[in-house]
């Protein structure tokens, strides 16, 4: 399946900013660029950078009064999904070391404190069945509902107000799996058929030596999307990152078949 992606972000910096930018669809084993064009006007050159996970990369550029942002791409998409319930958890001591700093608390997933709820709730199932439960019960106890969370709300906040948006549901489903001893990892993507299109927020789990995406807003399917980035939580995977001040003029994303 190819998929056709066209984004627009328009800002305006009152003054002088770094922005990195995170908006490139990584090139993948399980997606493949046919082609893809960033361009940027209004800013200073552009500096890719790779990414610290070894996953897609992000640009940096230098920002003053209005910056126009668009990337343009077609993706061939080529993934086999595997049920969840016929994986198998890896025994810590056999994790390798990309996994490893996936299993640790982070500002948005706390995982240390959601020990006692998941060994409650979820500890009688075994392997991947645990996760797929996990996100099932996210799905079901959690409403989403734009504009009732903000960059401040963590995974503790959004099982309390029981509602979110994308990256609320991602960060829960993490801070559950890390608690339960299996490496989460949250996913920027872009997603085929996502209502209102957007950047997507999404799971990845390690599982039986791989990495395996789950979307506990179900809104999306995993063999539809096109991973940007990934990261320990919306921290790492924000679409821009914007050292200093900007009011946002407009923003377009648009997912679609191609060919």
């Amino acid at each position: 399946m190819h998929i056709a992606i066209d984004v627009e972000l328009d800002y305006d910096f009152p003054a002088p900013a770094d922005v990195l930018l995170a908006v490139e669809v990584a090139p993948l084993a399980d997606q493949s660029l046919v082609e893809d064009r960033l361009t940027v006007t209004g800013a200073g050159p552009l500096r890719p950078i790779a990414s610290g996970d070894g996953i897609g990369r992000r640009t940096w550029t230098r920002a003053a009064g209005r910056l126009y942002a668009r990337y343009r791409a077609e993706v061939a998409l080529d993934r086999i999904v595997t049920a969840l319930d016929s994986l198998a958890i890896t025994p810590l001591h056999d994790l390798p070391a990309e996994a490893i700093p996936y299993l640790w608390p982070s500002r948005y997933c706390e995982s240390d404190r959601f020990e006692n709820f998941v060994q409650t709730r979820f500890g009688a199932i075994e392997g991947g069945a645990r996760i797929a439960a996990m996100a099932e019960w996210i799905n079901h106890e959690l409403a989403y509902r734009p504009g009732t969370s903000d960059t401040a709300t963590t995974a503790v906040d959004a099982f309390v107000a029981r509602q979110g948006v994308c990256r609320d549901f991602a960060h829960l489903l993490a801070a559950f799996a890390r608690a339960a001893g299996v490496p989460a990892r949250l996913v920027s993507a872009y997603a085929l058929d996502l209502e209102p299109c957007d950047f997507h927020a999404l799971v990845e789990v390690w599982l039986d030596g791989a990495w395996h995406l789950v979307d506990p807003t179900g809104l999306a399917r995993t063999d539809q999307v096109a991973r940007i980035c990934v990261g320990r939580d919306a921290t790492d995977i924000a679409f821009m990152t914007i050292f200093g001040q900007a009011t946002l003029n407009s923003q377009r994303v648009a997912v679609s078949r191609a060919g």
